[in-house]
């Protein structure tokens, strides 16, 4: 039985809309040119700006502006703002429709068909297409720097007729709407990227605005794109992305005027509230970790792993780094989402006399355990880390590698953290931390036992399958037996602004400026 997904469109859709926004456009700047002159008349009255202004300091600004290089990090929401995907996800995590308008499966569930929205161009001009679609894949797949190619590994091949883009799998895999969203498909002009070192300088894509001006990891200049997709509901005029100063500025920036959207610190979160911004969090999926290599000593001992486990103290992470703005957790994902799994919640909980037993009966008595927990710059995790350790009879150097990437990536650690802003594929976010393969787990090969076939059954169910929730349960909960991995907190996705800014679709891990307006502008 296939699978399929169809948007009608209301008789007031896009051309509608568009030609509707059009005359109003017209009006309004006739309009605005007969008050201008009559208010400087009047002794210069305040009038409204008719230009509806985003003023966003970032912590996320991106190193790369090709998402093919950039990858699958925080950093697609600021490259959201130029490149639109096939799908998006809604307020309840689905996948929902972007630029392709609806899609199907085969019966097998090894063909994904998408269709592509007729009409749209990239920014340069560019139809947006199947081939566009095609291009984008095979890119992904095969460009040398290329930080995504492991995230397609279900895709063998695609075929572009017209406006349909044909994805053939390499195994049954029903999660690909969700796979193929902001984080890991956002899809640039095929004439721009094929010179991705000048795509990286000069974005081109199809989403709701079009770069003016980029200073490389300083500030990004946008307007909005007319020719994007859903244009009539971006009332947003012209963007100004400027990386994030110090946190201790942002308050006092925002507060003059010199922002009026930023990411916050939870350390700032009373100051920004107290000056009479709108503080916010917007659902996500962060969650932190301590990685361990148990092809190494001593986390080779199943004792001395579930020893940590029950030295770490979550509540303690929550307390001093999200300044109780965060939450304590033991696996990926938030509690009320889909994946999560109850039945593994609280299995190791804080015991440290239960922790320095399991130490003892492994032989080891207080002191004689000296691990170097290595990361990449200074983090007070780690002093956390080393502080509960100690008090079990573990002694923790921290020490800073700035090339730490390279060792964690290729496995060669044995102790390290690790903070994610998890996937909008639930199974992309499973097999990341807990597969043979997976980028986050420190020990692969090991995968715990089951999990490969958990997952499996996880792509061979239909995201609407009644049993689907239990499927994907009970592959969080295979994955969590994993001994590579303790799951500490979950940090906020704070955020500031002025309460001239209207509030954002609650979008788990996303930011989405559709529908959003800025007051005091017509």
């Amino acid at each position: 039985m296939s699978a399929r997904l169809t948007i009608r469109r209301r008789p007031d859709d896009r051309s509608a809309r568009r030609t509707g926004g059009l005359r109003a456009a017209v009006l309004t700047t006739a309009f605005v040119a007969l008050l201008v002159p009559a208010l400087g008349a009047c002794g210069g009255a305040a009038s409204a700006s008719s230009d509806a202004r985003l003023k966003w300091a970032s912590s996320y600004f991106p190193a790369h502006w090709d998402p093919v290089v950039s990858g699958s990090g925080a950093q697609f929401r600021e490259l959201a703002l130029v490149y639109a995907s096939l799908t998006r996800t809604d307020e309840e995590g689905k996948a929902v429709p972007d630029l392709a308008e609806s899609w199907e499966y085969n019966a097998e569930g090894d063909r994904i068909t998408f269709h592509v929205r007729p009409g749209l161009k990239f920014s340069d001009g560019e139809p947006v297409d199947a081939a566009a679609v095609k291009a984008a894949v095979e890119r992904a797949q095969k460009q040398k720097n290329s930080a995504l190619f492991g995230d397609l590994t279900s895709i063998g091949s695609v075929e572009a007729h017209g406006l349909d883009a044909t994805l053939n799998l390499t195994q049954v895999d029903y999660q690909i709407p969700q796979l193929l969203g902001e984080r890991v498909l956002q899809i640039a002009s095929p004439k721009a990227s094929a010179n991705p070192a000048e795509l990286d300088r000069n974005p081109v894509g199809a989403g709701p605005f079009i770069v003016d001006q980029l200073v490389p990891g300083t500030k990004a200049v946008l307007r909005r794109n007319p020719d994007y997709w859903d244009a009539a509901n971006i009332h947003i005029d012209h963007v100004e992305l400027v990386s994030a100063p110090d946190a201790s500025t942002v308050v006092s920036g925002l507060q003059t005027g010199v922002y009026n959207f930023a990411d916050l610190a939870p350390s700032q979160a009373d100051a920004a509230s107290k000056a009479g911004l709108d503080v916010f969090s917007q659902p996500g999926f962060n969650a932190s970790n301590i990685s361990l290599n148990v092809n190494k000593a001593p986390f080779d001992d199943d004792r001395v792993v579930d020893a940590l486990r029950h030295a770490v103290d979550r509540e303690e992470f929550v307390k001093k780094l999200t300044f109780g703005h965060g939450e304590t957790t033991d696996q990926p994902f938030p509690k009320g989402y889909v994946a999560y799994d109850g039945r593994s919640e609280g299995a190791y909980p804080y015991d440290p006399a239960k922790s320095r037993k399991l130490l003892a009966d492994a032989g080891h008595s207080p002191g004689d355990i000296k691990l170097d927990l290595v990361i990449p710059a200074e983090d007070p995790q780690a002093e956390i880390v080393q502080s509960q350790l100690a008090a079990v009879g573990v002694k923790v150097t921290i020490r800073i590698d700035k090339n730490w990437a390279t060792p964690f990536f290729a496995k060669d650690l044995a102790f390290s953290l690790y903070s994610t802003t998890g996937r909008d594929s639930a199974v992309q976010t499973l097999t990341a931390h807990f597969g043979s393969n997976g980028p986050l787990n420190l020990s692969t090969p090991y995968e715990p036992e089951g999990f490969k076939e958990a997952v499996a059954k996880v792509r061979r169910t239909p995201l609407d399958a009644p049993g689907y929730a239990r499927t994907l349960q009970e592959a969080t909960r295979a994955g969590l037996r994993s001994r590579a991995l303790i799951f500490t907190f979950s940090s906020p996705n704070l955020f500031a602004k002025s309460p001239s800014v209207s509030g954002l679709p609650k979008n788990p891990a996303h930011i989405d400026w559709t529908g959003v307006k800025i007051a005091g502008t017509s």
